[in-house]
C-alpha cells in the first residue's frame, strides 16, 4: 500500500512518525558533517526541501531531540555508527526567516526581534541557577519585539554563549530562507535599512562567534557578499551551479521513476518534460519536489511549483524589463537558448537596471536552468564568461504564459476584442480597442524611473509582442526582427492554418522631429515593410501575396494609431 502524501509538511518528525511518503536524503548530514566548513550558505530554488532538511538537520543534532533515533532508523544515515553516536548531541539555534514579510522596515524589523524574542523564551531554562549573572539575565530578559539596535544583532551571539556555557558544547546555528527579508526589502523600498541591520546581526552571529561550531544558511538567491557578507570569510557558498549538495535537494530521476511506481504512475516520459530539467552542479535531471509530491497525491499533471503567488517578483522584473530582456525572453519563450553572463551573487538593488542581474535572479529562482557555461581560460582573462541557458521545463513556461496573459488582465475584455479585430482585419476596431488597452497598461509596463523621467514606450509593445505570442501561438509562428534599434519592432505572424491569413506588423515611435503627426509615422512604417521586403520569406513558404496583410503602428505617448 502507497504511503500517504503529506503536502505541506515541513516538520521532519512529523513525516517520520505519520509515515508519510519521504525520499531519504539523510547522507546530506554526513556530507554536510565531513565537509568541516564553519558555515555553509545553500542556494536552492523555492518549494524544493530546504526547510525540511533544516528540521531533519535541527532533529539529527540538537540535544533536544537526544535518544530519538527512532526518527532515523531505517535511513542511510543511521547504518554508520559513528553518527548513531553523534544524534542529539549539540545545542542548536533554529530560525526560518520564511514569514518574514512586510511592506515597512519599521515591522520586517519587528518580525525578526520577534522571531528571535521567541528563541530566548525557548531557552529560559538559562536563568535559573547561576549559569547566567545578573548582568547577563538582565540582557537576556531585554529581548523583545521592541529591543534596540544592539540587543537584536547581538541576540544569536549572546545566546550562543549561553548555550555553549550550559551545554559545555559549541553552537550550531541554523537559519532558514535567510533572504526572505531582502526580498521584501527590494520590492517595498527599503533595501538599505534592511542590508544594514542585516549585515550586522550576521557579522556577529557568524564571524565573531566564538561559541559557535558550525551553521547553516539556505535562501533562494546568494545575496552579493558587499550587501550583507562584506565581513564573513568563512563562508562556504553553494549554489545551483555547485557539486556540494547536488542531489540532497529535489528528487533525482530515479527517486521519481521509484515513487511513480509506488503510486501506480506509468506516464514516465510525460512526468519528465513536465517536472525535469533542473541542474545542481553535475547532477542532471533533478525533479521539482513540490511537483512531484502534489502529482502522486492526485495523479493529475498541472502547474504545481509554477502556480504560486512567490513569481510576483519575477514578473515584476520582466514586465518592467527594457526591450534587450523582452526580446530575449521571447526567443525563451520560442524554445531557444540564450548566452548570457551570469553572475551568482544577487546585487537586489541593481535588478532594475542591470541585465545580467535579470538572468541571474531567474537562474538562481529555478526558472531558467544553466545548460552548460564557459571557464576562464586564463587568470588574465577580461571576458565575463556566459552561461547557456533554457526555460526549465513545460511547467515553467506554462506558468510563464499565464503571467504574460496576467499582464493584460485589467484590460483584459479590450484585448481580447483588439486579438478578434486583427484576425479579421478591421482596422477601425484595432484602433479603438489597442487605444483602450494601450491607455490602460501602459503605466503597468513602465515604472518611468529612468533619468529622464520619461516613459520608454518599448517596454509597453514589447511586452505586448510577448502577449501576441502567448495568446495566438496554436493558431501563428510568431517570429520577431531581433535585430531592430529604438523606434522600431517588425512582428510576422506565419499562420499554422490554411485558411488564415499572414500578417506583418511594423511598430514605430513618433518623433515630431521626422514626422508632422502620426499618420505620417503609419505611413513611415508601411514603406518599411515593403522596402525591406518582410513578404517576401511568406511568400516564398508558399502564401500568396494577397493572404498577406501589412500593418504599421505609430506609437506617441499612450496614444496609438494602425494603418
Amino acid at each position: 500500500m502507497a504511503r500517504t502524501v503529506g503536502i505541506g509538511i515541513q516538520d521532519y518528525s512529523k513525516v517520520i512518525e505519520r509515515n508519510c511518503f519521504y525520499v531519504d536524503k539523510t547522507l546530506f548530514l554526513k556530507e554536510w558533517w565531513e565537509s568541516q566548513d564553519e558555515v555553509t550558505l545553500i542556494t536552492r530554488p523555492r518549494r524544493f526541501g530546504k526547510t525540511l532538511t533544516m528540521s531533519m538537520t535541527e532533529q539529527f543534532f540538537s540535544v533536544k531531540y537526544a535518544g530519538r533515533g527512532d526518527l532515523f532508523e531505517g535511513l542511510s544515515i543511521w547504518k554508520d555508527e559513528k553518527y548513531r553516536r553523534l544524534q542529539g548531541t549539540r545545542p542548536v539555534i533554529s530560525l526560518s526567516f520564511a514569514n518574514v514579510k512586510g511592506t515597512n522596515y519599521q515591522d520586517t524589523r519587528a518580525k525578526i526581534c520577534q522571531l528571535l524574542a521567541s528563541e530566548y523564551a525557548r531557552c529560559d531554562f538559562l536563568l535559573e541557577g547561576d549559569c547566567l549573572n545578573e548582568q547577563e539575565k538582565d540582557t537576556f530578559l531585554r529581548k523583545s519585539i521592541d529591543m534596540g539596535d544592539v540587543d537584536a544583532t547581538l541576540a544569536l551571539n549572546q545566546l550562543s554563549e549561553y548555550l555553549c556555557r550550559y551545554y559545555h558544547k559549541k553552537v550550531i546555528i541554523l537559519l532558514d530562507e535567510y533572504d526572505t527579508p531582502m526580498q521584501e526589502a527590494y520590492v517595498n523600498g527599503y533595501w538599505e535599512e534592511m542590508a544594514a541591520f542585516t549585515r550586522s546581526m550576521f557579522n556577529a552571529a557568524f564571524k565573531t562567534n566564538p561559541w559557535m561550531e558550525r551553521a547553516i544558511m539556505t535562501g533562494i538567491t546568494r545575496v552579493s557578499k558587499e550587501s550583507i557578507f562584506s565581513d564573513l570569510n568563512n563562508l562556504k557558498v553553494v549554489t545551483t551551479t555547485s557539486n556540494e549538495y547536488g542531489n540532497a535537494f529535489g528528487f533525482t530521476e530515479e527517486e521519481v521513476f521509484v515513487s511513480m511506481d509506488e503510486y501506480g504512475l506509468a506516464d514516465k516520459e510525460k512526468v519528465k518534460k513536465w517536472y525535469d530539467g533542473f541542474i545542481f552542479g553535475q547532477w542532471k535531471d533533478i525533479y521539482n519536489p513540490w511537483s512531484i509530491l502534489n502529482l502522486l497525491d492526485t495523479g493529475k499533471f498541472t502547474t504545481y511549483w509554477a502556480n504560486t503567488s512567490s513569481n510576483s517578483l519575477v514578473g515584476k522584473l520582466i514586465r518592467e524589463s527594457g526591450k534587450n530582456v523582452k526580446e530575449r525572453f521571447e526567443r525563451l519563450m520560442q524554445g531557444e537558448h540564450l548566452f548570457e553572463v551570469v553572475d551568482e551573487q544577487i546585487i537586489y538593488n541593481q535588478l532594475g537596471d542591470n541585465e545580467d542581474a535579470v538572468w541571474s535572479f531567474l537562474v538562481a529562482s529555478g526558472y531558467l536552468k544553466v545548460l552548460d557555461y564557459e571557464k576562464y581560460e586564463d587568470d588574465d582573462s577580461l571576458t565575463e564568461p556566459k552561461y547557456e541557458l533554457a526555460l526549465t521545463n513545460h511547467e515553467v513556461r506554462l506558468m510563464f504564459k499565464n503571467m504574460i496573459r496576467g499582464w493584460f488582465a485589467r484590460s483584459a475584455s479590450d484585448y481580447n476584442d483588439f486579438i478578434k479585430a486583427l484576425l479579421l482585419g478591421d482596422l477601425e476596431a484595432m484602433n479603438e480597442y489597442m487605444n483602450r488597452v494601450a491607455c490602460e497598461t501602459f503605466s503597468f509596463f513602465d515604472t518611468g524611473k529612468r533619468a529622464s523621467g520619461k516613459a520608454d514606450p518599448e517596454r509597453f509593445y514589447h511586452g505586448f509582442v510577448l502577449g501576441l505570442m502567448v495568446q495566438l501561438e496554436d493558431r501563428y509562428m510568431i517570429t520577431s526582427n531581433r535585430e531592430s534599434g529604438f523606434g522600431r519592432y517588425d512582428i510576422m505572424m506565419e499562420p499554422r492554418q490554411a485558411q488564415l491569413d499572414a500578417i506583418v506588423l511594423e511598430f514605430k515611435v513618433h518623433n515630431p522631429k521626422r514626422d508632422s503627426s502620426l499618420e505620417d509615422t503609419v505611413q513611415a512604417a508601411l514603406a518599411q515593410i515593403e522596402d525591406r521586403r518582410y513578404a517576401e520569406s511568406l511568400m516564398a513558404k508558399g502564401i500568396r501575396q494577397e493572404r498577406i496583410r501589412k500593418y504599421g503602428f505609430a506609437f506617441a505617448g499612450k496614444e496609438v494609431l494602425i494603418g
